[in-house]
């Protein structure tokens, strides 16, 4: 009992240096959990097949979210050669977000990347145009009388939003029990055989397993938040408009549901014109590929030197 409880404190030690407020790199530790990798990255297109995602003017996000999706695939594969790239869908088919979030953890992938598109509603417009007559009665029966009085005629028309630009996001900290959820189903993703042995008889509801699992969704959330927002600083670099890293708690069931770190990508608003004409673009498609890309380039660098920044819970939307 007191190995498995020294384990613990083990790991409790090792995963407070990954979200202590330190920012240099972590190297007096040399344990095996310290020395993470990035061997399997899963890429999931949003939607497909019969949700169409959001619409613009000619195109639907379920297209723009696979093509960019598959290129990401190509420029991740050649920029890290020894790295698995998994594809939660290579062509147009509908899946179940929960069956995305499984075939992530059953690939046991270290990284999440889900690429999607932003849409905002139209907004909506009206003028008076002048007045019209408008009959009424009042009363009963014999005492029924008939009226007019002038009301107001208006016309309503809608023109684009101009909301444009990229987000990444993260799950809400407060999501962080669906978080532990899923490390806790999925935990040989993350403990090597040696440590299993050591508590894998520990109750899953007892306190110091619930405190590994804890931590380890810290960490998971720190290194995500990260990503997301070394994302949008690429996003800068080549011209876009970024509306910014955000964490999100509602409608993103795969960040929460995947036992590793995860972010989503809203590459752009397909119902802005000019990003429509982006996203669907050869061009600019490469552009957010490369621009992710440099950014998991940096993820893996902070991963083998354990030089993740801390960021607070509550930053963030």
């Amino acid at each position: 009992m007191q190995t498995k409880i020294a384990a613990i404190f083990s790991l409790f030690i090792i995963l407070f240096c990954f979200t202590s407020f330190r920012t240099e790199p972590v190297t007096a530790i040399k344990t095996k959990q310290t020395q993470s990798t990035l061997r399997t990255i899963v890429i999931d297109a949003g939607h497909g097949g019969k949700d169409f995602g959001a619409k613009g003017a000619y195109s639907y996000e379920k297209n723009i979210s696979l093509a960019v999706a598959l290129k990401l695939q190509t420029t991740l594969q050649q920029a890290f050669p020894d790295v698995k790239i998994v594809m939660t869908r290579t062509t147009d088919v509908f899946d179940n977000p929960r069956v995305k979030a499984q075939k992530a953890n059953d690939a046991h992938g270290d990284l999440f990347i889900c690429i999607h598109c932003n849409a905002a509603p139209a907004i909506r417009h009206s003028e008076q145009t002048g007045y019209k007559t408008q009959t009424y009665y009042t009363g009963k029966g014999k005492k029924r009388k008939k009226h007019t009085r002038k009301v107001p005629t208006y016309r309503t028309w809608t023109t684009p939003n101009p909301a444009a630009g990229t987000e990444t996001y993260i799950w809400a900290a407060d999501r962080n029990d669906n978080k532990e959820v899923a490390m806790q189903e999925n935990e040989s993703l993350y403990m090597d055989s040696n440590l299993v042995k050591q508590i894998g008889d520990f109750d899953p509801s007892s306190p110091e397993t619930k405190m590994y699992y804890t931590l380890k969704t810290q960490q998971y959330f720190q290194r995500s938040a990260n990503l997301a927002l070394d994302v949008e600083n690429e996003f800068i670099k080549i011209g876009r408009t970024s509306r910014e890293a955000r964490q999100r708690g509602v409608g993103i069931w795969v960040l929460q549901a995947t036992a590793m770190p995860s972010i989503l990508v809203e590459t752009g608003f397909i119902s802005n014109p000019q990003d429509e004409d982006y996203l669907n673009s050869v061009t600019g498609q490469q552009q957010i590929c490369d621009a992710i890309t440099n950014a998991v380039q940096h993820y893996k660098t902070a991963l083998e030197t354990n030089s993740f920044q801390t960021i607070p819970p509550d930053s963030g939307q």
